[in-house]
């Protein structure tokens, strides 16, 4: 990113009426949809026997419509020749309205009027002549964005759950949601983090497993754990999370952390915690966190545990970070890596998922000019493009929820640790997305690192990849597309669940699976489909699978090492301060 003393006059104005754009938009691009609805409009008008099948649909589903709105008000009034009438299918079933409240006249004809449009409106935005893939894409989100809006389940007048409290209660629950409206407005507004958050604390009932700080400097602070076993594998761990989220969540709680149960298998595990950067660190890029990072990390662990390979751990955003560190480690004959462990992190972004819609060279100037005002990237508007992404879940059910049952949400640990945001270096952030997300340049063979580029068909280390099924931020055929980037021998696990719960799956926890398959070095490529089909189901956590893949590759027990080392003293408990960064 250019140093703004160094612009022209002419590019500073730029610079300053992006950056106010960007703050009116919340930093999305007004550009990219307007495009992609001319790209649409303009191709689609040019398709006349599309826009007669369009014109034919919308008869079919105007007159289902209507055949069962009749029926249902025959049905529901007592009609003559009704009363022994079955009560009408819907023309089409949604998850969204399977209450049975919303099988009653008139919510069920109001439901299916909404239904109905969505699915004409999804036939209209899907591939239409001449329409660029991510036009397409972009048309077909933002449509099911305008849609919901207006979707009965979200309005107090229309949504029979909610008329059916409110005459319980009198109006209570109305009354309930204004307060917590105003609650969260106010929190909002000041900065304040989300009601019920205040129940939980790193250090207190969150990132419990003990342990030390034994690094830190100035963008990230080490923890070794303390042994709870006699013996432990001589070979140790290195956790990298990513730094768009705070460490804990592989910490999350007593009974649900990751890191004390390899603890308690025997492992001696060290874990990054990134600093919360601010402005001061706008010009940290991918280079900082590879050195000053997973670099640092591994000397320190090297004089901690001498003459021992270690384990590497990396997860999203880390995991990415984790595979560059390890193919520049590879290509410079560096073999203090033992294997490498990637928890739903892509390598190959030629297919990310619903995030490629908020990256294209629009949306990454707006991203830019915002980050060049305030040197980093918040992490609410990270927030806000993953709840556009599962607006129903993440938005429109919580709103209706709390403000319109009167029913707040309660916090659990993992709900509290994503409340516990972060944010990111404007250089790292810019970096990121233009040369991985963008232009894809690590699994094509041109990203560098230390100057000189790196390949992903130089790793011949053992790896174990996790993929979620319900990821929208790595979705898991894109995870699983390093098979056929590096010939090492490969353990694909694909775990019930999204980005964050499918990995926070703890042994015990029910209403689990997961699919679990080696692919030896030199075995022919299997599509991910074909994978699926061929790959059992298992019941429970994909966790005691990883633990007796790393138990078998982490050498003889041994006594625990001490914690820290002559040159990395102890200093303080974990969770450490950077943690605590706000």
């Amino acid at each position: 990113m250019t140093d703004t003393l160094a612009r022209s006059p002419t590019e500073r104005l730029d610079d300053l009426f992006h950056a106010t754009l960007a703050r009116g938009t919340r930093s999305l691009s007004l550009i990219a949809p307007g495009l992609a609805l001319a790209d649409w409009a303009t191709h689609l008008a040019l398709s006349p026997g599309r826009c007669a099948e369009l014109g034919t649909l919308a008869q079919q589903q105007a007159r289902a419509w209507a055949d069962y709105a009749l029926q249902s008000a025959a049905a529901t009034l007592q009609l003559p020749g009704s009363e022994t009438a079955s009560p009408p299918e819907a023309p089409l079933a949604d998850r969204r309205f399977a209450a049975p409240d919303w099988q009653r006249w008139p919510f069920n004809v109001m439901q299916q009027a909404f239904v109905l449009q969505e699915a004409w409106w999804a036939q209209a935005t899907g591939p239409v002549w001449g329409v660029e893939k991510h036009h397409t894409d972009l048309m077909s989100f933002w449509t099911r964005q305008w849609l919901d809006v207006g979707s009965p389940a979200n309005l107090p007048w229309t949504n029979p759950l909610v008329l059916r409290r409110a005459a319980e209660q009198g109006g209570q629950n109305f009354l309930r949601g204004l307060q917590d409206w105003l609650d969260d407005a106010q929190r909002l507004q000041s900065g304040a983090p989300p009601a019920g958050t205040e129940a939980f604390a790193a250090g207190r009932n969150l990132a419990m497993t003990p342990g030390q700080v034994v690094w830190r400097n100035e963008l990230m602070e080490l923890i070794q754990y303390t042994p709870q076993t006699e013996q432990v594998h001589a070979e140790p761990l290195l956790i990298v999370p990513a730094w768009i989220m705070k460490y804990y969540i592989l910490d999350l709680a007593p009974g649900s952390s990751l890191i004390e149960y390899l603890v308690r298998q025997g492992h001696t595990v060290f874990a990054i915690s990134w600093k919360n950067p601010g402005a001061e660190q706008r010009e940290l890029g991918m280079e900082d966190y590879l050195q000053l990072g997973i670099a640092e990390a591994l000397r320190v662990i090297n004089a901690v545990v001498p003459r021992q390979p270690v384990h590497a751990v990396g997860y999203c955003l880390g995991g990415t970070l984790l595979a560059l560190a390890a193919t520049a480690m590879a290509r410079d004959g560096d073999a203090r890596l033992a294997s490498l462990t990637l928890f739903a992190a892509q390598t190959d972004f030629s297919e990310p998922g619903e995030l490629s819609l908020f990256i294209d060279e629009s949306q990454l100037g707006m991203l830019e000019a915002q980050m060049k005002e305030t040197g980093y990237l918040r992490a609410e508007q990270m927030a806000g493009a993953f709840q556009m992404l599962r607006s129903y879940d993440l938005l429109w059910s919580r709103l209706v929820q709390d403000y319109l049952l009167g029913d707040r949400t309660r916090l659990n640990a993992l709900m509290a640790w994503n409340a516990d945001s972060t944010r990111m270096p404007a250089r790292m952030h810019s970096d990121y997305l233009r040369q991985l997300f963008l232009r894809n340049d690590l699994a094509e063979g041109r990203y560098e690192v230390g100057g000189h580029a790196v390949a992903l068909s130089s790793l011949h280390l053992p790896l174990y990849l996790v993929g979620t099924e319900t990821d929208h931020v790595a979705p898991w055929r894109s995870v699983y597309k390093l098979h056929h980037l590096c010939p090492a021998e490969i353990r694909f696990a694909l775990t019930s669940g999204g980005h964050n719960a499918g990995v926070v799956n703890p042994p015990g926890d029910g209403h689990r699976h997961y699919r679990a398959a080696t692919a030896a070095p030199g075995q022919p490529y299997v599509a991910p489909n074909d994978w699926l089909a061929a790959t059992p189901a298992q019941e429970g956590s994909w966790w005691p699978d990883w633990a007796a893949w790393l138990q078998a590759r982490s050498g003889p027990l041994v006594k625990p090492p001490r914690l820290g080392a002559k040159t990395a003293p102890p200093l303080g408990d974990a969770p450490g301060l950077y943690v605590m960064e706000r």
